[in-house]
């Protein structure tokens, strides 16, 4: 129940403020504060269901995998720019990675 309801409280307060962010994404970090202030315990009902989620995890890939094989002829059409982006993607996240790893380690 916490989850659909942290989840709705996002949708909400994203289509309020008219927020740039998913309302999960708002509803997820709603989440994380609440069980961060609230430490539940170890029989908690969203601990369980999150367990529950966690062993079926390979389900939630099975939507991605839809949409890639229904969209692959856009996908093949647009090859080079998708393959170029997410290339340029994975360096600049790497060089992010990177340099913070560096400062944290500096500091420290």
């Amino acid at each position: 129940m916490w989850l659909l309801v942290c989840q709705v409280v996002g949708e909400v307060a994203v289509r309020l403020t008219d927020a740039p962010v998913p309302g999960p994404i708002v509803g997820m970090v709603l989440l994380f504060a609440l069980l961060q202030w609230r430490d539940p315990d170890e029989g908690a009902g969203v601990l369980r269901a999150s367990d529950a989620m966690l062993r079926h995890l390979q389900l939630f890939f099975v939507p991605a995998g839809v949409g890639i094989v229904t969209y692959l002829a856009v996908l093949r059409a647009d090859a080079l720019p998708i393959v170029g982006a997410m290339a340029v993607s994975w360096l600049a996240g790497l060089l992010v990675v990177g340099w913070l790893v560096t400062l944290m380690t500096r500091r420290t």
